[in-house]
């Protein structure tokens, strides 16, 4: 009876330090790069409140402009390849591209042409 108390007691306190590892130790998450990695802490950014909607007030008065333009006129592709400016503009203050995406340029010296041996 001994024991089987003295078992059930070990493996109790082996179930007990699983429960309460450390932030440290744990084993990070699998990430398929969509939402938010679960591995990276989560930092509350501030926004600056008056940028924000002067950009979106351009492109819906912009929007409201093209409405009342007769459709694929010369007027109506003005104001659409506007808007679509400001999309990519805007696109492109919140893209980053990851250093180690971009391939870095070939070390002078390197001769790198496109053949296949």
């Amino acid at each position: 009876m001994m024991r089987h108390g003295f078992i059930l007691l070990t493996f109790c306190a082996t179930l007990m330090g699983c429960a309460v590892a450390p932030a440290q130790e744990r084993r990070p998450i699998a990430w398929d790069g969509l939402g938010q990695d679960p591995n990276r802490p989560s930092v509350t950014k501030r926004r600056v409140a008056s940028q924000a909607p002067a950009e979106r007030d351009s492109n819906q008065e912009r929007e409201r402009v093209l409405g009342t333009l007769r459709p694929y006129s010369e007027a109506w592709w003005v104001v659409h390849d506007e808007i679509e400016a400001e999309n990519d503009r805007q696109l492109g203050t919140k893209l980053v591209i990851c250093p180690r995406c971009v391939p870095s340029a070939p070390s002078p010296g390197i001769d790198v042409t496109g053949s296949v041996r």
